[in-house]
C-alpha cells in the first residue's frame, strides 16, 4: 500500500501567528493569584496537557496529564474515529477538564492533529466533545504543527549548526523541516528559529531560511498499523524503515549530496526520548537527563538492536520502555533508524519538547506575560 501523499512547503499553507519557543519547564505550585495557562495536544495515540504559569521568561508546570487513548485505531481501515476510540479520549478529556477547573484556568488551547485531520467523522467528534466535556478542540493544519515543533526546539539549536533539521515524529504522521542557518550570525541562531513565527516563507537577510518541510501521514501508530501482518519482527522492522524512507522522496533535502559541515538533527517524539532513556538504562523517566542528551549514530544503532533482540514480549516487560509504548517503539524506531540512514551523522539531539510547549509559550507571548524569549 502506498503511503498518503505527504504535505509540503508551498501546498495550501495558512500563515500562522506564533512567537518564540518554549523553554524547559519544572514543577512549580499553584498560586493563589492565578495566571495560569493550559495546552491540550489531542494526537492519533495519546491525550496530553500541561498547565502552566509564566514566570519570568520561562514557565513553570503547575499539572500535567498523559494517557495513551488509541483515537486513531482502526482509523487506516475505516477513514472514521471508532465509537470505542472516542469513548476513551472523552474519558481522558473529562480528566483535564477537572484540572483546568481545579486550577481555575481561563487562558487555554487544545488541538488536535492528524487523526483528526483524517477522520470522516472528525467534526463531529469535536461537537461531542464539546457537549460532553464543555471543552473546545481545534483542528490545527500540518504546517502549524510543524512550526510548534521547531520552535519548541530552538533553545537546543547549537551556535555552529548551519544546516538544521528538525523531525517531529507523531502517532499519526511525521514532520520534518529543514532550515538553513548558514546566513545568520552564530550567537544569533536559536533566536533565529523563534522568529519564524511569522510562517516559513520569511526571505530576510541575517534569517533562518526553510528550505523545505513536509509532513508524512506515517507516524508510529499508522505505520505499525500498515505492517501489522507481517509476523516476523525483523522482517517488519526493516519493511517499515524502507517503506517510510521512500515517502521522503519529493523531500527536497533527501535528493541532497551529503550535509556540510555543521549539520545537526533534531528529533523530538517520543519515540526520540525513549531510545534516549534505554540507551541511558532509565527505569524511571528522568527529563532533566534525557532532554538536550546528544546520542550518536552508533548509541542510537545499539539501542535499536536490543530492542530486536528483546522481541515483542522482552520489549512488553522493559520498564526502559514503559507499557504505553512497547507496541509502538520498533515503528517509531524504523522511522528513527531512516533518517539517519538518510542523512548520515554522528549526532542526534534528543528534545523532550514538542506542540504542548509551543502552544504555552505561544500564548503566553501573545499576552506579553513573560520577558524576552527563553535565553538570557
Amino acid at each position: 500500500m502506498a503511503p498518503r501523499r505527504p504535505r509540503r512547503a508551498g501546498a495550501n499553507r495558512p500563515k500562522v501567528e506564533l512567537t518564540s519557543s518554549p523553554v524547559p519547564v519544572t514543577a512549580a505550585p499553584p498560586t493563589p493569584d492565578g495566571g495560569l495557562y493550559a495546552a491540550v495536544d489531542l494526537g492519533t495515540n495519546s491525550c496530553r496537557m500541561l498547565i502552566a504559569q509564566p514566570r519570568g521568561s520561562q514557565f513553570l508546570v503547575v499539572d500535567s496529564f498523559s494517557k495513551t487513548v488509541q483515537l486513531g485505531a482502526g482509523l487506516e481501515a475505516s477513514g472514521k474515529l471508532s465509537r470505542a476510540s472516542m469513548g476513551r479520549t472523552i474519558q481522558a478529556l473529562r480528566i483535564c477538564q477537572s484540572k483546568i477547573e481545579k486550577h481555575g484556568v481561563r487562558r487555554m488551547r487544545l488541538v488536535a492533529t492528524e487523526a483528526c485531520r483524517r477522520a470522516k467523522n472528525a467534526r463531529d467528534f469535536i461537537r461531542q466533545v464539546k457537549r460532553e466535556t464543555g471543552l473546545t478542540i481545534e483542528i490545527i493544519p500540518a504546517v502549524e504543527e510543524a512550526r510548534l515543533a521547531v520552535i519548541s526546539c530552538a533553545p537546543l539549536v547549537r551556535r555552529d549548526s548551519e544546516q538544521l533539521l528538525i523531525v517531529d515524529i507523531g502517532g499519526g504522521s511525521t514532520e520534518l523541516v529543514w532550515i538553513d542557518l548558514s546566513g545568520v550570525a552564530p550567537e544569533d541562531r536559536p533566536r533565529s528559529i523563534m522568529r519564524l513565527n511569522t510562517g516559513f516563507d520569511q526571505q530576510g537577510l541575517g534569517d533562518a531560511r526553510v528550505v523545505d518541510w513536509i509532513s508524512v501521514p506515517l507516524g508510529v501508530a499508522t505505520l505499525k498499523d500498515q505492517f501489522g501482518d507481517v509476523e516476523d519482527d525483523g522482517a517488519r522492522f526493516a519493511l517499515m524503515s524502507w517503506f517510510f524512507e521512500e515517502s521522503l522522496a519529493n523531500f527536497s533535502p533527501a535528493k541532497s549530496a551529503q550535509p556540510k559541515a555543521g549539520f545537526q538533527i533534531i528529533g523530538t517524539s517520543g519515540t526520540v526520548t525513549t531510545v534516549a532513556a534505554s540507551y541511558l538504562g532509565l527505569r524511571r523517566y528522568d527529563r532533566a537527563k534525557v532532554d538536550g542528551l546528544v546520542m550518536t549514530s552508533d548509541q542510537i544503532d545499539l539501542v535499536i538492536r536490543d530492542y530486536l533482540t528483546l522481541g515483542p514480549e522482552g520489549r512488553r516487560t522493559d520498564p526502559r520502555i514503559g507499557r504505553d509504548r512497547h507496541t509502538l517503539i520498533m515503528s517509531g524506531a524504523a522511522i528513527l533508524q531512516a533518517l539517519m540512514r538518510i542523512w548520515p551523522t554522528d549526532r542526534l539531539s534528543v528534545a523532550d519538547r514538542g506542540l504542548r510547549e509551543g502552544l504555552l509559550y505561544a500564548q503566553m507571548s501573545a499576552d506579553g506575560v513573560l520577558e524576552d524569549g527563553p535565553f538570557l
